[in-house]
């Protein structure tokens, strides 16, 4: 047998052609999170209880990122426009450093908010980390400051704030907007009283096609259970 293989091995060897085609790569897939980003009024006297409260909601929903690749983003809307206090993140340290300090007071520039908001979710789907997205908004639906202001195209004038025919139609077609948008979903936790309620939160839900929640007292536990309920709905569609 020994000699048969050394004879065997001095013979020529058949070349071996591999064609494109024969080439196999198998490329890991990873599983995108979701985003889920809140929108926090931060304008008036109870200011302070629903910016806490995100905060708080923002930190239980980070401490399952780990898991479930899941982001958050938060942004407080006051005085003449919308910011992105905190970036979309999966860092407890960077989101406890971010909202150490949160603004609180002034107009309720609500139109910008969500402008501001579907582009952060546009730009984070396009990384290819983020597939759903959730919008969170902590509001009573009222907005006083239109978006010409917010865009610094005009001043901010006592005419413009009364005029709330104007505002609500800018709002609720920035709100219709969301629709347009591929696996967005948008939830609004009503934070007004019952007693002196407009009924604007409950509109600006249904302009968006998104969900209208009663919780004039939420606090982050409500909160983060909400925004967990969203994304398992989205994940069922």
């Amino acid at each position: 047998r020994r000699e048969r293989a050394a004879l065997d091995s001095k013979k020529p060897q058949k070349p071996v052609y591999i064609e494109q085609s024969d080439v196999r790569i198998k490329r890991m897939v990873r599983k995108a999170g979701a985003l889920v980003i809140f929108m926090v009024d931060a304008s008036g006297s109870m200011a302070l209880n629903r910016m806490n409260a995100a905060k708080g909601a923002a930190m239980n929903l980070l401490s399952e990122a780990y898991q479930s690749r899941d982001k958050i983003a938060l942004i407080p809307f006051q005085g003449e426009r919308a910011e992105m206090l905190l970036p979309p993140t999966r860092s407890i340290a960077m989101a406890k450093k971010r909202l150490e300090t949160m603004p609180c007071g002034g107009g309720s520039p609500l139109a910008h908010a969500l402008q501001v908001a579907m582009k952060s979710g546009i730009n984070a789907q396009k990384s290819g980390d983020v597939g759903k997205v959730v919008l969170v908004a902590i509001t009573d639906g009222r907005a006083n400051v239109p978006l010409a202001v917010s865009e610094g195209e005009e001043e901010l004038t006592s005419e413009a704030q009364k005029d709330k025919t104007a505002l609500k139609e800018e709002l609720l077609a920035t709100a219709r907007q969301l629709r347009a948008l591929t696996s967005f979903d948008m939830v609004v936790l009503d934070t007004e009283n019952k007693f002196v309620s407009t009924g604007l939160a409950k509109e600006l839900a249904e302009a968006a096609g998104g969900r209208y929640h009663y919780i004039p007292k939420a606090d982050d536990a409500s909160m983060s259970a909400v925004a967990r309920d969203a994304i398992a709905s989205m994940n069922l569609k």
